[in-house]
């Protein structure tokens, strides 16, 4: 079904009461036939963990890194050097709280961008407001959507200005945490043999931290180069982040996967390789990038306090509030009212719910006919803008923006290969890639397959914790999660959780983790005030939070069962719960606050007692 075919019909009316100028009822019909052609039984199970060379630390300075095991006790040991760790020793220093430890798996700050080094790699949430501390540091980012390498400098930048190197392990992955409760510590087991003390334990490990690869037959047996995005070769490609791929071009390159990675590496590799062949299961969503340098007449005129004021303004948008002016304006600001089937907003509050999501699904598909529209306005050869096109609703992916990703199709050495009706690709020989009843023989393969989303080390197997009198937090969230505002749990005293699970979510995730990270150094430090033996939420306090999780939370089970699978509603086989606050975060900010202010009483375990 094309794009001119779905809008010959006329019915309905939008929210204004005017005419559409297409058909709901075909487009709800050609969103279930995209999905239906891209459903796999297997579902999340397509895909497997990396290991060996796909998880290797570009950074590394030696493979054969070691050092002696450690035997000492910090105050608080912070797991995770990306931006939620950074924060959170960030923040305790503000609070003042000395003594810290930040343990790390990669080879220096940065999370994952500083595993992720792809060519074109950029942040894609304005760098004013994604960047975190930028008032404290002094510095403001050179483009409105910062590359990968200047938010990696920033990263470090942070690191410093806060003396969060300080007793850093870094080439460290904790392993185990275990309560003691006659020390009133934890005593943490890490990969390199150490066996450390902490008062506090803060997890901010991320939930992009793990790669994934597809379980594709065959894999192993390539004859070629393979490897990540997220631990890009350039020993092979040659070039770095900016592009300038010289070694590509006598290379014949597969690239698997057309997600947000993919669409800001396809110009680079079609740009310096004889031949890219990009394997597309589901098309993303793109939009206008419009990135630009920072404007010195603009930086010049900011006043103390811009960016808090900057990234409220942001978040209030995106979230559904009121607010008197746009300050980012730009693709996500412009398509706030269709990020609620991601994270809860007031956006057409006023109306009854059914009228409220015919309203949402009219606007939703308003801005899809125009992707698609931008898509045949752009791609010359009507098949490939065909495959190109996405055909699902505004959230069912991430959106996407870039204004050099759709033009590369424009190319004679851009191939791309729509694997939907096959499953993705079937297997892979010792030189080519194969989908269907094609081989496509190339030199070198490139996933672009994305992580475990959502998935931070204490929701798998890769940190054991172990609270009071043994018991795992596996064990005790067996049947779901259980914590106090997403970031305590009983019987677990003086660990803190950062992450989205039971508290609230943003498309700007930095922002959300300072407001973590600023929650979880407030609360340590009124323990310290108090001489708190320890800090553990009530089994009230938690049963209560739970509830209003429960109660809270949106139920898009439905909405995700019509997406096309992917990461967001893993893959076809949606959770049946939700773990968000429902009030969506601005509510959510202010509940924190409001409950510091009222003296923490159901969650601080003074001295005295």
């Amino acid at each position: 079904m094309s794009t001119t075919q779905t809008t010959s019909s006329v019915t309905g009316s939008s929210a204004a009461g005017e005419p559409l100028g297409f058909d709901p009822e075909a487009l709800r019909a050609k969103y279930r036939l995209e999905r239906d052609r891209r459903i796999r039984p297997d579902g999340i199970a397509q895909y497997r963990r990396t290991d060996g060379e796909f998880g290797h630390d570009a950074d590394a300075p030696d493979p054969t890194f070691d050092r002696p095991p450690l035997r000492d006790r910090v105050e608080v040991a912070v797991i995770g050097g990306g931006f939620g760790g950074l924060l959170t020793g960030a923040r305790l220093r503000q609070a003042g709280v000395e003594d810290i430890r930040m343990i790390e798996e990669g080879g220096d700050f940065g999370g994952a961008w500083h595993w992720n080094r792809y060519p074109g790699i950029h942040c894609d949430i304005e760098s004013y407001v994604y960047l975190p501390l930028l008032e404290e540091l002094g510095y403001l980012p050179e483009w409105k959507y910062a590359p990968g390498e200047e938010i990696r400098q920033h990263a470090r930048a942070i690191g410093r200005h806060f003396d969060l190197y300080r007793d850093a392990c870094f080439h460290t992955r904790v392993s185990e945490l275990r309560w003691d409760e006659d020390s009133r510590e934890w005593e943490i087991s890490t990969n390199r043999g150490d066996h450390l003390r902490a008062r506090y334990v803060a997890v901010a490990s991320g939930t992009l931290s793990q790669p994934k690869l597809p379980g594709i037959p065959g894999i192993e047996t390539f004859g070629g180069r393979t490897f990540h995005t997220s631990r890009w070769d350039y020993d092979y490609t040659g070039g770095d982040a900016t592009g300038g791929l010289s070694k590509l071009a006598d290379k014949r390159v597969a690239l698997v996967g057309t997600g947000a990675t993919a669409v800001q590496v396809v110009p680079h590799l079609g740009r310096d390789s004889r031949h890219v062949y990009v394997m597309q299961r589901t098309p993303s969503s793109v939009d206008v990038r419009g990135n630009r340098r920072t404007d010195p007449a603009w930086s010049e005129s900011l006043r103390p306090g811009w960016q808090k004021e900057r990234r409220d303004n942001f978040l209030a948008i995106v979230s559904g509030g009121q607010t008197d002016e746009d300050l980012v304006s730009d693709g996500w600001t412009g398509s706030a009212q269709l990020l609620r089937k991601l994270m809860p907003s007031a956006t057409f509050s006023q109306l009854p719910p059914e009228r409220r999501e015919h309203v949402e699904e009219i606007v939703d598909f308003q801005k899809m006919n125009q992707l698609r529209a931008r898509v045949d306005e752009i791609v010359q050869n009507r098949a490939t803008a065909e495959a190109l096109k996405p055909w699902y609703r505004y959230m069912c992916k991430r959106p996407t923006f870039s204004d050099t990703y759709l033009e590369t199709f424009n190319r004679p050495n851009v191939t791309l290969v729509d694997t939907a009706d096959h499953g993705g690709v079937q297997r892979i020989t010792h030189n080519a890639v194969v989908v269907g009843e094609h081989e496509y023989e190339v030199d070198c393969i490139i996933f672009a397959t994305g992580f475990d989303v959502g998935i931070s080390g204490v929701l798998s197997d890769r940190l054991s914790v172990h609270g009071r009198g043994g018991v795992t937090l596996a064990q005790y969230w067996q049947d779901g999660p259980r914590t106090l505002h997403g970031f305590a749990s009983h019987d677990f005293p003086n660990l803190f959780h950062l992450g989205p699970l039971q508290n609230a979510r943003s498309v700007n995730f930095t922002h959300i983790l300072d407001e973590q990270a600023r929650h979880v150094a407030a609360v340590i430090a009124e323990a310290r005030r108090r001489g708190a033996r320890y800090v553990e939420p009530t089994e009230q306090a938690q049963a209560d939070w739970v509830a209003t999780i429960r109660t809270t939370a949106p139920d898009q089970h439905k909405f995700q069962s019509e997406c096309t699978p992917g990461y967001l509603n893993n893959e076809g086989k949606p959770r049946s719960r939700s773990e968000t606050y429902g009030e969506g975060p601005l509510a959510f900010h202010a509940l924190l606050r409001q409950w510091r202010s009222a003296g923490m009483d159901d969650v601080l375990v003074d001295a005295k007692h």
